[in-house]
């Protein structure tokens, strides 16, 4: 990991721009930038505040910056090393900001969690899980995922319940287990 841990400054509706630490491939920038603008998007449309608008921001440009890196440098900064590879990129991204700064809890809550969703979230969390599904480069349910992306900023918590059941769903029909935290939320949501 480079020894960069400057934070660079990008603001709300701007393209995002990823920390010289990143490790994030051209598709995944990609990835990273249509969630960031749906995230820029939604919070102009729900008149957030200023410091608002910023966290929900930052946490759409630093949510899968680590996503591309190597398994030893994932298990060595992530909360739970022993988690599926697949499920270490937000807690190793987290760790990594809150070690070198970043203190918003909201911001560093949603990057940690944002593959599995988590019952402790703020509006920013939510916010995150919900771009990070309906972001539009995706290939599945495209019409639908626009449909929901559409109404977040008129029934914000109806489309995350809508969400967190669609990724339950998504997941079942894959084969692929839950985490303690996916059920949880679950449990709260329905």
């Amino acid at each position: 990991m480079p020894p960069d841990s400057a934070l660079p400054p990008s603001a709300p509706g701007s393209a995002p721009v990823l920390p010289g630490w990143a490790v994030a491939s051209e598709k995944r920038r990609g990835h990273i930038a249509r969630v960031t603008a749906l995230l820029d998007a939604w919070s102009d449309a729900l008149g957030l505040s200023a410091e608002e608008r910023q966290a929900w921001h930052d946490a759409g440009r630093w949510h899968d910056a680590l996503r591309d890196a190597d398994d030893a440098t994932l298990r060595s900064l992530a909360d739970d090393p022993s988690r599926p590879l697949g499920m270490l990129h937000g807690s190793a991204a987290a760790r990594f900001l809150a070690r070198n700064g970043e203190t918003r809890d909201d911001v560093l809550d949603a990057i940690r969690w944002h593959t599995t969703g988590w019952t402790g979230w703020e509006r920013t969390g939510r916010a995150l899980y919900m771009a990070d599904f309906l972001e539009p480069g995706r290939p599945f349910m495209q019409a639908d995922r626009a449909f929901l992306a559409n109404l977040v900023p008129h029934r914000f918590d109806a489309v995350f319940r809508q969400v967190v059941r669609l990724r339950l769903e998504w997941a079942l029909r894959e084969g692929k287990g839950f985490a303690p935290e996916t059920v949880a939320l679950w449990d709260l949501v329905r």
